[in-house]
């Protein structure tokens, strides 16, 4: 019986210095990966919310590369968690930035209404390299910025983006009409900007126009 006990007590070590090495090959920092695996990979994250003050001041920050990484498991917890989130009840939208879930690293998702079945996709480290001069009026909602939404007139209606898949593959492509906003709303929270940004920006030309 006691060698049994010495046998398992050694297989639970060897396990949880396996975990620990896991989770020291990744990305993100301590604290971001505290955040991230204090819970299961279905369980929804918090969203941060420009009505608290500190939570506001992370959604300015410029977010970060992130290595793809099959064998990251913080990654793999993270992207799993961040999609419970944006499909969970209190929110379902159509996309979701890291940082609005405190973590500052270059992860989105975003529903394709290009395609069939309308898929949820996820993207690493994606930046637009081009947008075209044609734009499109839009209806805007955030869910960082709750009980609101507006028209906005500036964003392009097509756009090349290139960025990172899971598996590691850079790629590029162009995308178009309502996915494409999706895209941009999404790739400006990476940046720090908030929709309401342009909306002032339009706001204010409209004026100086006048």
């Amino acid at each position: 019986m006691k060698k049994l006990i010495f046998i398992i007590s050694i297989s639970l070590l060897i396990l949880a210095c396996s975990g620990s090495k896991n989770i020291k090959n990744t990305s993100f920092s301590s604290e971001e990966s505290k955040l991230i695996m204090n819970a299961d990979s279905i369980t929804p994250m918090r969203v941060y919310k420009i009505t608290d003050k500190k939570d506001s001041l992370l959604l300015r920050l410029k977010s970060r590369y992130v290595k793809p990484d099959p064998d990251d498991v913080v990654l793999q917890n993270f992207v799993k968690r961040l999609f419970a989130t944006v499909r969970d009840s209190m929110s379902l939208g159509v996309g979701i930035a890291a940082p609005q879930v405190g973590v500052s690293k270059n992860i989105i998702w975003v529903q394709r209404f290009d395609k069939e079945n309308f898929p949820f996709e996820v993207y690493l480290n994606p930046k637009i390299v081009n947008y075209s001069e044609k734009k499109q009026t839009v209806k805007e909602g955030c869910l960082s910025i709750p009980d609101r939404s507006d028209t906005l007139n500036s964003r392009s209606y097509t756009i090349t983006i290139e960025y990172d898949t899971m598996e590691g593959e850079h790629t590029s492509e162009s995308v178009d009409s309502f996915t494409s906003v999706v895209f941009q709303h999404e790739i400006d929270h990476l940046n720090g900007i908030l929709y309401l940004d342009h909306l002032e920006k339009e706001i204010h030309d409209s004026k100086i126009k006048n």
